[in-house]
This record gives C-alpha cells, structure tokens and sequence, in this order.
C-alpha cells in the first residue's frame, strides 16, 4: 500500500463521514506520543470524530454560559471561564485559563512572595 493511497483513503473517509478536523494533523499529533508506534485508520477516523464533537462541546458550553450569547460572539474569556468552572473541563485550567493583567500579576506576587528553598 503507497503512502499516496493510504492519505486518499484518509480523505474519503473524512469526507464521507462529515469529519471537518484534518484527519493528517490528528494522526501527526498522535504520532508525537512515544507511546504510539502505528494507528489504524479506524482509530484514527474515531479519535477525529470524538476530538471534533469534543470541542464541539466545549464551545457550546461557553457559548451558552458565556457573555457574547447576546450578540452570537465566543469569546476566549467564555471559554476560560468555561474551564474553570465546569468539572468535565477541569484538566484543560492550564491550556486555557484566564487571561490576568500584568498590574495584577504583580500585586498578587507582591500580597503572596515565594518563599525561596533553602539550597
């Protein structure tokens, strides 16, 4: 089987089943696991299609719990509010969190210093 058959059988497949993620940026993310020595086209189909509904979902949460539903916008802040305050979302806090002015930063270094270790 030619690499070239294997990419057209990938593309059929998510234009047959109304994929919209590319299934080759999906495969290459799954290859960077070390973990992953080969992906079955099947895997590979389900995988897309459970990470497309997924993210479906994230944004129709925040959509939905989010400041921008009147004027149809989502914004990042919907989405990290989202995170944070939805328990199905809780692994993504460091992927999105809330945006935080540098003013703010500081004061709150400033109220909280880290205690250095005693080397």
């Amino acid at each position: 089987m030619s690499g070239d058959n294997a990419e057209d059988k990938v593309n059929h497949a998510s234009n047959s089943k109304g994929i919209s993620l590319p299934m080759t940026r999906v495969k290459l993310i799954m290859k960077s696991s070390p973990d992953v020595s080969s992906i079955n086209q099947e895997a590979l189909l389900i995988t897309t299609k459970a990470t497309e509904l997924f993210v479906q979902y994230l944004a129709l949460s925040s959509f939905n719990n989010g400041a921008g539903k009147d004027n149809k916008t989502l914004l990042y802040s919907d989405l990290a509010n989202t995170v944070e305050g939805t328990e199905t979302f809780q692994f993504l806090t460091d992927i999105l969190p809330k945006k935080i002015f540098a003013r703010d930063y500081l004061k709150l270094i400033e109220e909280n210093p880290i205690e250095e270790a005693d080397n």
